[in-house]
């Protein structure tokens, strides 16, 4: 997942308007956030599915700052596109997160509309915040039609094991350092899609991981030949060593 190594530092031309000014508003309202664990928005795909867009956003913990950042993965490569992330972190007493994520909004606009972002996306599942849920394990599928119940299902499984990082972690933490693995069963076949070698410094040092959901495109692939898996992205929820405790941050793993 490269992503989340280097090319983070760890996805044509005209966007939708309406698109783009309905998402600028919705950033109006937010909702408090205890500690620093940041709360993500899915901003939607590219029309051929190859781009995807999220915003990671927060109050850091300690300082108080409010940030957020605004990340572009082109999927059939695993990589950040070039200028992503978009990263705003409000130093200036009385601002707010709302102001925040106005800012990264405004100046990810151009590279938004540069990739096509201008599908909507959802979230196909969710292990919620507030869920007493085994957050290693994931089941989901595309919805039903009507009250059906959800079709072409598959199944996702997060391993968490010790990993060699390049971050002094041993100098703050006595607690193992952790990379993650991550397993998909679907029609009874198990395959691994990703596997960490060794920690990217972008993590810092990761002391837990969580399957938090699966984002999809809000209108899904139809037809004979259509890839199933078109769009389908797992989010890992990553708990890095902060000055407060754990910071959450988020991982974007294409299932495609």
């Amino acid at each position: 997942m490269r992503q989340n190594g280097a090319a983070r530092g760890s996805v044509q031309r005209a966007a939708a308007a309406a698109f783009s000014g309905a998402w600028l508003l919705a950033l109006g309202a937010t909702t408090a956030l205890a500690g620093d664990r940041a709360g993500i928005d899915l901003i939607g795909y590219s029309p051929d599915m190859s781009y995807f867009a999220f915003e990671e956003f927060g109050i850091q913990d300690g300082s108080g700052f409010a940030y957020s950042s605004v990340f572009i993965l082109e999927l059939p490569t695993d990589m950040w596109v070039k200028g992503s992330p978009i990263r705003v972190r409000l130093e200036e007493d009385g601002s707010s997160l709302s102001q925040a994520r106005r800012i990264a909004a405004e100046q990810a606009r151009s590279l938004l509309d540069d990739h096509g972002i201008t599908e909507p996306a959802m979230m196909l599942a969710l292990n919620g915040d507030g869920e007493a849920a085994d957050f290693t394990r994931l089941e989901a599928g595309w919805p039903g039609y009507g009250l059906d119940a959800p079709r072409d299902s598959f199944g996702l499984e997060l391993e968490s094991f010790e990993a060699p990082s390049k971050a002094a972690c041993a100098d703050y933490t006595d607690e193992p350092v952790l990379g993650f693995a991550l397993t998909l069963t679907r029609d009874g076949e198990r395959s691994e899609i990703y596997r960490d070698e060794r920690i990217p410094t972008s993590r810092g040092c990761p002391l837990a991981y969580r399957l938090y959901g699966v984002a999809a495109p809000f209108t899904e692939p139809f037809g004979a030949d259509a890839d199933r898996q078109a769009g389908l992205v797992a989010l890992v929820s990553v708990y890095s060593l902060g000055f407060e405790g754990p910071d959450r941050r988020f991982i974007a793993v294409p299932l495609g």
